[in-house]
């Protein structure tokens, strides 16, 4: 898929199942987070892998998550949290690691761990690879920071869900560029 098509047709995939993608497609992934803007060449970001018995523990990861912000959930409940690592095969978890610079804000670090996503959100689609940029609150719950290893002064950016579409996901409704852009 040649770059323009694949930035103007990516759209987000919710219906994600097996297979996830190849190793060499992942490889693919991976080199395209790692050429995302980076003021400073500091490559702010880290990312975790996330796939089989590891989605299990994450789902129990934001059971307990919910429990200890004294969220009384039910048995049903408590499924459909466990479930949720599970609507996809493979999830890439987006981390800034900020670190001190003079002149590089920890605010543009950020962004550029976002741009990361972004570069493998489009990388996935150009390979016909099914993606989804979730959050939530459970990529701000302390207690999933700790429980996924980041340090104080990390974040997680995004939960990118990767897999084979099950459907064709939303159509992007077309949008008039001239509604965005104006001149000065």
């Amino acid at each position: 898929m040649e770059a323009l098509q694949a930035l103007q047709t990516r759209s987000s995939q919710p219906r994600l199942t097996d297979p996830a993608p190849s190793a060499e497609v992942l490889e693919n992934i991976y080199r395209s987070a790692l050429r995302a803007a980076d003021h400073g060449l500091l490559r702010p970001w880290r990312f975790l892998i996330i796939r089989g018995d590891s989605r299990d523990r994450l789902g129990d990861l934001f059971v307990a998550a919910a429990e200890s912000s004294g969220d009384k959930l039910n048995e049903p409940q408590k499924d459909k949290m466990r479930q949720k690592p599970l609507r996809a095969p493979l999830i890439l978890v987006t981390i800034s690691s900020p670190c001190e610079h003079p002149k590089i804000p920890q605010f543009e670090q950020d962004l550029s761990a976002a741009a990361a996503t972004q570069n493998m959100l489009i990388a996935a689609h150009a390979q016909g690879v099914g993606a989804m940029w979730r959050t939530g609150a459970m990529a701000y719950h302390p207690t999933v920071k700790r429980g996924l290893g980041l340090a104080q002064h990390e974040k997680i950016v995004s939960f990118l869900y990767l897999g084979t579409a099950q459907e064709n996901g939303r159509s992007p409704q077309e949008t008039d560029p001239n509604d965005y852009f104006t001149e000065w």
